[in-house]
């Protein structure tokens, strides 16, 4: 049933007297194992006939325990015997001074040892295998037996139910049997026992016949012959029964047998990997982990002493901090006596002087009250004078309100929302284009809403409820000469917050319009209108009755013209009717034929300008989507008449520059063979593929990025991704202008996406919306002093993903909290993220949102302490800016427009009135853990001037006023150098 398998103990003698000793043990298996020991063991010198012997003596004196038969041992011995004559010799080598001097001969023997050695552990694993076998083949026999046995106790279960069930029906035989007799008892007592008896037998079988049935008492004899043979049979199963469980017990003893050999064949193994280890170094490393350990439990100790000092030290600074208040409130006490000291002191001196000068002034009265007697003759010839005087001040004062009166006719009106203004110059815009007025008439009647003009509004005003045609009429009244000194800004963009955004650029069309036209300059935007925008935040939204056509692909499409008005700017949305939905795609950016889809958009707006007949003087162009209208404008509508504009163009990443084969510009009409030159389009890089950011750089009067430090950054090898040497001769006309922030959009006393406003003189609020960011998001508020770090921002390489994630543990380790909330359009790091969220799920104190939720980031920046920026490279960024503006101390790397917008406080060489967060300059773990220590100190151990930082950025104007200004600046110096050149010609 199963096979044996004897532990084997090789030894190889070291002294040189036995060189040829090797010693072989016995093995169930066909072949001996012949193994070299590395260990030392005592000396044995015997002969072979002596080994012969005692593996013989060994063989016999063994136990079974198999019960296999004697036989088989005796053929185990002989085989023994047979193999002990055939060993092969083993080298022995006594020190490595010995093995130096070894022979070749000897060299082969130890060889051959090692072949030996590897048979040996092959022999081992074969031996393994079998034993495995037989414990399978055991394991099969028991279950097999068990089956049995469970079949077997099942039949004796419904043996002796039978049983049961047979003994109730003799019990109730018996019962039978005693009724009987009493009814015999009773016919004797009766005097009739013949009668009786025959008349009792009768009654007995009627009672039989009606109890028990002639079937019955038949069913009652087979019942008892079935009952004699089931005891028979249930004695031969519990004898059955008897001998499994012997043979169960031969099993189980076999299995015990299995797991000894089992055990014996590891501890052979485990005594292989012995003779192959080091067991020196293993000690030595033994000795060093011990080392270590003592060492790390002083360690812990010292970590202890000085976890306890610091607290001690902590009680000590608070108990000095209390003193030092309490002295402070002695000092202001102290002063105020002095100051009502030094009152009193100079009340009484002024008493003295007080009664010397009534004294004077008594006499001063006298000489006054004879004085104005005199003077009384001198008034009265005066009143008559002012009498005359009065009438004329009457008249004049008539004529003044008058002319005031036309003034106010003629002057601005300042009553009205922006919204007013530019729906009204829509409504113009659309009947020019219409052909309802002509082109004359809609500039003046847009000259006139350009001032604010009140007859205009008060003729809007007049006309809201008559016919479009009456409408018209009463307008045209009021067309008459008319000049202004506001610029005609239009912007043409691929976005513009809030109806669509991806990025800061919408910010900036959105922010830097709305400046300008509170400056008083007429704004407009032309937008591509995608399906995707947010078309609930665009009020007025309608379509014109007018199609506009431009060129494509050789070919005219036709575009339809929607108007609106967001944020108070008006703006143009044209859809192409392109068999290709060019904006219908469910996206904004991101499509393969993007540079197509742009190129037609940017040629459809200056289409557009030219049928409207606008004359701009500035046109703004953003990023590489429409850097295309920059050599459009020069190459093809100038020459049409539209001349009147200079060119703006500001890219706010270099990083995107549009760049494509040269023979894709000619979809748009442009003409690639003369585009496709170094000097104009043609790709710093790539000579076969034209560039639409360098062709802005190239054919614009005006090229600006969003940071100073950013334009200087994108002219260096390294910052320029290719465009440094055409952005470095061309360095007269770009400039950086750092982005502003829209101060109404983000502003924490009126920010309806906040559960409680606050502003710098009122911190109150922040510490509320903080407890219930952390209830909205499930995080600790068991110590609300505990500091949250947040941070908002697209997961791209360019914004340091590997520090945002070093952030996520570096705040848990100093004892902060951290809130992320943004995505990542790359799927490896959105992967990577979706596992750090994961794994913090359950995490009381860290909260990763991979979306982006505006009402949100409203939340995370008003609850937030502290925000991190660590961005490898940043062209202006606003996230600081709005961090600020809500009271969140920004730690930022320096680079681009944080470098412009967040100072050091701990610099030293920053005046104190601009140092306003904390910075570092080395993208890596250290740079970025050093500024965000030193945040966590000075907001743990220095609250008061925390406090005092909080208010301060909160004080910063990081408004679009001063970028405008900016931005006016450049448009009015590029337009006079326009109309000076055009006077000299």
């Amino acid at each position: 049933m199963a096979s044996k398998l004897t532990t084997c103990f090789v030894c190889w003698n070291l002294n040189q007297s036995h060189p040829n000793t090797v010693v072989r043990f016995p093995s169930s298996s066909s072949h001996g194992l012949l193994l070299p020991a590395s260990c030392k063991m005592r000396q044995r010198s015997l002969s072979s006939q002596h080994k012969k012997q005692h593996i013989k003596k060994a063989s016999h004196e063994q136990p079974s325990t198999d019960g296999d038969p004697q036989p088989d041992q005796d053929r185990d011995s002989e085989h023994r015997e047979a193999s002990l004559d055939s060993l092969p010799i083993a080298v022995n080598i006594n020190g490595a001074e010995q093995a130096e001097q070894l022979s070749g001969g000897q060299l082969v023997d130890m060889l051959g040892m090692i072949q030996n050695t590897e048979k040996n552990i092959l022999l081992l694993n074969q031996a393994r295998i079998h034993a495995l076998q037989d414990l399978e083949k055991i394991l099969a026999e028991k279950e097999a037996l068990q089956g049995e046995i469970n079949v077997l106790e099942t039949r004796l279960a419904e043996t002796d139910a039978r049983i049961e069930v047979a003994t109730q029906e003799k019990i109730h035989v018996k019962r039978l049997e005693e009724q009987l007799e009493k009814l015999r008892s009773e016919l004797a007592q009766r005097g009739n026992p013949e009668g009786g008896d025959t008349e009792l037998h009768a009654h007995l079988k009627r009672f039989l016949n009606d109890e028990y049935p002639p079937s019955h008492n038949e069913s009652i004899h087979s019942l008892t012959v079935e009952l004699n043979s089931l005891r028979e049979e249930n004695a031969s199963l519990k004898s059955a029964i008897e001998s499994f469980k012997a043979q169960l017990n031969d099993v189980n003893n076999t299995s015990e047998r299995v797991v000894v050999l089992e055990k014996e064949r590891s501890s052979l193994e485990s005594a292989l990997k012995d003779l192959e280890s080091k067991l020196l170094e293993s000690q030595e490393d033994f000795s060093e982990l011990s080392t270590l350990r003592v060492e790390c439990k002083d360690l812990r100790e010292k970590v202890e002493d000085l976890q306890v000092m610091l607290d001690n030290a902590t009680k000590q600074a608070n108990q000095d901090i209390t003193v030092l208040q309490q002295n402070q409130d002695l000092r202001r006490k102290l002063e105020k006596l002095e100051a009502s000291l030094e009152e009193a002191n100079n009340y009484k001196l002024s008493s003295d002087k007080l009664q010397k000068y009534n004294e004077e002034m008594q006499q001063k009265i006298k000489s006054l009250e004879e004085r104005l007697q005199k003077s009384d003759e001198e008034i009265n010839s005066y009143v008559q004078k002012y009498q005359d005087s009065e009438k004329e001040f009457q008249v004049t004062l008539s004529d003044l309100r008058e002319e005031t009166k036309k003034r106010a006719l003629d002057g601005p009106v300042e009553d009205m929302p922006w919204e007013f203004w530019s729906r009204l110059l829509l409504m113009i815009d659309g009947w020019s284009l219409e052909k309802k007025i002509s082109v004359d008439d809609a500039n003046l009647l847009r000259e006139k809403v350009w001032k604010r003009d009140r007859r205009i509004r008060d003729t809007y005003m007049a006309c809201k409820e008559q016919s479009e045609n009456e409408a018209i009429s009463a307008f045209l009244k009021l067309t008459s000469s008319a000049t202004s000194q506001g610029l005609r800004v239009i912007h043409i963009a691929a976005e513009m917050a809030p109806v669509a955004k991806v990025g800061g650029l919408g910010d900036v069309v959105c922010g830097l319009g709305k400046a300008l036209q509170r400056k008083g300059h007429l704004v407009e935007i032309i937008l591509p209108k995608y399906d995707c925008m947010h078309y609930d935040r665009i009020c007025d939204l309608r379509a014109l009755d007018v199609v506009i056509e431009s060129y494509f692909d050789g070919q005219l499409f036709k575009n339809k013209i929607w108007v609106g008005t967001v944020e108070g700017l008006p703006v143009y949305f044209i859809e192409p009717h392109h068999p290709h939905k060019l904006f219908w795609r469910g996206t904004y950016y991101g499509e393969h034929d993007d540079f197509k889809r742009f190129s037609y958009f940017s040629r459809a707006a200056l289409e557009f300008l030219l049928r409207a007949g606008k004359k701009p003087d500035i046109i703004h162009c953003h990023d590489w989507q429409t850097a295309f209208v920059a050599p459009l404008y020069w190459e093809m509508y100038v020459p049409k008449g539209l001349d009147s504009a200079r060119m703006c163009f500001t890219c706010h990443n270099f990083q995107y520059q549009g760049i494509a084969a040269a023979s894709e510009l000619e979809s748009c009409g442009l003409r690639a063979h003369q585009l496709n030159r170094p000097d104009r389009m043609q790709d710093n890089s790539e000579h076969d593929k034209v560039n639409a950011v360098k062709g802005a750089v190239v054919f614009s009067n005006i090229v600006t990025t969003v940071s100073p430090t950013y334009a200087q950054e994108v002219r260096t090898a390294e910052g320029g991704h290719g465009l440094h040497s055409t952005l470095s001769s061309h360095s007269k006309k770009f400039i950086g202008i750092l982005n502003g922030i829209d101060t109404d959009a983000w502003d924490p006393a009126t920010d309806p996406c906040l559960e409680v406003h606050y502003n710098a003189n009122d911190l109150q609020g922040k510490a509320e919306n903080k407890a219930a960011l952390r209830r909205k998001l499930g995080l600790s508020s068991t110590d609300h002093r505990r500091p949250l770090v947040g941070c908002i921002t697209r997961l791209v390489p360019q914004k340091g993903v590997h520090l945002i994630r070093h952030a996520i543990y570096r705040t848990l380790g100093l004892g902060g909290q951290f809130v992320l909330l943004g995505e990542s359009p790359v799927h490896h790091i959105q992967k990577e993220f979706e596992g750090i969220a994961e794994n913090f799920q359950n995490h009381d104190q860290v909260r990763l949102i991979l979306k982006y939720d505006e009402s949100l980031a409203h939340a995370i920046y008003a609850a937030s302490d502290m925000f991190i920026i660590p961005s490898i490279f940043e062209p202006c960024g606003l996230t600081q800016m709005i961090s600020m503006r809500y009271g969140a101390i920004p730690i930022v790397r320096k680079t681009g427009g944080l470098n412009d917008s967040v100072f050091d406080v701990d610099d030293d060489t920053i005046p104190p009135r601009f140092q306003n967060g904390f910075t570092f300059l080395d993208a890596n773990e250290q740079g970025f853990s050093g500024a965000l220590e030193r945040a966590f100190n000075l907001y743990m151990n220095n609250p008061e001037r925390w406090k005092q930082l909080v208010q301060k950025d909160m004080n910063i104007d990081f408004s679009w006023d001063s970028s405008a200004a900016q931005y006016e600046q450049l448009y009015s110096s590029a337009v006079a150098r326009a109309r000076a050149r055009n006077t000299l010609n």
